[in-house]
Parts: structure tokens; C-alpha cells; sequence
């Protein structure tokens, strides 16, 4: 154990060492002052990958080459070494200041394909607030309008339907959680919605299972001069599911649910409207 121990502590000293010698190492290049020596070294650092040490010397000499064939060479290694920092946020916004400076520079496509990724990096699961997957599919629909032939449109036409499908994800489980909460009526309009906006939604056989059920809960939880209403309102949403899924597995539910309602409509004396075959 002690000589685990010990060699522990030996490879965290040594990993210290070689850190701060790599700090050293920046600072003198940093105290040469050379420009010229400052910008090979970035640029050694970023071909051997080491994304923060080039990031820092770019950053040095950015403003001395202001002007110059390097400008934006040194913006676009810069911004670039953030974005395989997975430091998305200060990436795009380098990538946009670069896109909108530079718009001739022949890093233009792979800076706005970068721009586009970090949108895509940042954008959430979809449990949470969309607006960024939102974001990020303008993005590249932007992108893919103004580089109809780049050879990356078909990565982002397949991160494009991810986020969509994330968007399908979202609308259920907004609408879901009215349903589990017992909030039958909001849970058929948030489920409605879903469907509206996305018809092709992946849970579309769930949503509209979900918007008779709740159809029927709400019915049978009313008011007695509310239920007659709501359970041919539910009976509407019951006749949609089966004429689309007649073969769902919920059918056997359903189908007592809806005995259910016909049973207490003709119990009151009201005349079912039978769906056109």
C-alpha cells in the first residue's frame, strides 16, 4: 500500500512539473516578443493538438497581425483551438465575429460549418429549453442555403433530423407531464398542440392514446351537466386513434373506455353520432 501510495504522489509531482514547465515554456516564448517566433510556435502547438497553449500565443499576436495576410488566419486557428477545447460558447463567438469580418477569407466555409457546430454542442437534451436546438437548425439551414455543394451538408442534414426528433422528444414530454399530474383538460390541448405542430412526431400513436384517455378521465372526473359533452368529446378522440392504429396494443383499453362512455350517454338519453365508415 505504501508503495502505491508513494508512486501516486510521485506521478501527481510529476504531472505538476510538466505543467508548469509547459507554462514556462509559454512564457518565454511570450517574453521573446518575436512575432514571428510567437506565431510558428501557435502554430507547432496546433498541429501537435495542444489547443489551449496555441489558443493563448494566437491571442498574443492577433492584434500585431491586424491588417495583415495573417489576420485571419490567426482568428480562424484561434477560434478553432476554443472549439476542440469544447469551449463552444467563446468559440461561437469568435466564429461569429469572424464570419461577419472575413466574410472573403478562405476559411469562410469551415468557420460558418464550425459556428453551426457550436450552436449544435450547446443545444440541450429535450428535457429542457429548446430554443437553442431551434437556433441551431436555422443555423444550418443558413448553412446548407449558402453552401449548397459543401461536403459537410450531409452530417448537418443528419444532426438536423437529431434535433428535430429532440423536438418531437420535447413536445411529448411538456404535454405527458399535464397527463401524469392529473391535469386531463390542459393535457389534451398540450397534446393537441404537439400533434399540430408536429404531425409526424415519433409518439404520434402515444400522443393521441394519451389525448383519449385523458378525454375520458376528464369526462368521468366532471361536473354531472359537463359530462355528456366530454364524453362524446372523448368518444371523437377514440374513434381518431382506432381508424389510424387499429392494431395498437392500447386498443383494449380504449375500446372499455369507450363502452364506458356510450354506456352513461345512453343512459341519458343522448344519441351517439356513429363515425362514417
Amino acid at each position: 500500500m505504501k508503495g502505491a501510495k508513494s508512486y501516486a504522489v510521485v506521478c501527481a509531482a510529476l504531472g505538476m512539473l510538466l505543467a508548469t514547465a509547459g507554462c514556462n515554456g509559454l512564457n518565454s516564448i511570450l517574453r521573446t516578443n518575436d512575432p514571428e517566433l510567437i506565431y510558428s510556435k501557435a502554430m507547432e502547438y496546433y498541429a501537435a493538438g495542444k489547443w489551449s497553449r496555441a489558443s493563448t500565443l494566437f491571442e498574443s499576436i492577433g492584434n500585431i497581425y491586424s491588417g495583415s495576410p495573417r489576420e485571419d488566419s490567426i482568428a480562424f486557428f484561434n477560434a478553432r483551438c476554443k472549439f476542440k477545447s469544447h469551449d463552444y460558447a467563446a468559440a461561437g463567438d469568435l466564429l461569429d465575429l469572424f464570419r461577419r469580418r472575413y466574410g472573403r477569407s478562405v476559411f469562410i466555409d469551415e468557420a460558418e460549418g464550425m459556428y453551426v457546430l457550436c450552436f449544435y454542442h450547446m443545444a440541450p437534451g429535450p428535457t429542457r429549453d429548446q430554443t437553442m436546438t431551434q437556433q441551431t437548425r436555422t443555423a444550418i439551414a443558413e448553412y446548407m442555403s449558402r453552401y449548397p455543394g459543401s461536403e459537410h451538408n450531409v452530417y448537418f442534414r443528419q444532426i438536423d433530423s437529431e434535433l428535430l426528433h429532440r423536438l418531437y422528444d420535447k413536445a411529448y414530454y411538456n404535454a405527458y407531464t399535464y397527463y401524469k399530474i392529473g391535469r386531463y383538460k390542459s393535457a389534451i390541448v398540450a397534446l393537441r398542440n404537439a400533434l399540430k405542430e408536429y404531425p409526424e412526431n415519433d409518439h404520434r400513436e402515444e400522443i393521441m392514446y394519451l389525448i383519449a384517455v385523458s378525454g375520458y378521465k376528464l369526462a368521468a372526473n366532471s361536473v354531472a351537466d359537463k359530462q355528456t359533452d366530454r364524453y362524446l368529446s372523448a368518444l371523437d378522440s377514440y374513434y381518431s386513434f382506432v381508424e389510424e392504429y387499429p392494431e395498437s396494443e392500447h386498443r383494449r383499453e380504449l375500446d372499455r373506455y369507450a363502452e364506458h362512455a356510450k354506456d352513461f350517454l345512453a343512459r341519458s338519453g343522448v344519441q351517439e353520432e356513429q363515425p362514417e365508415p
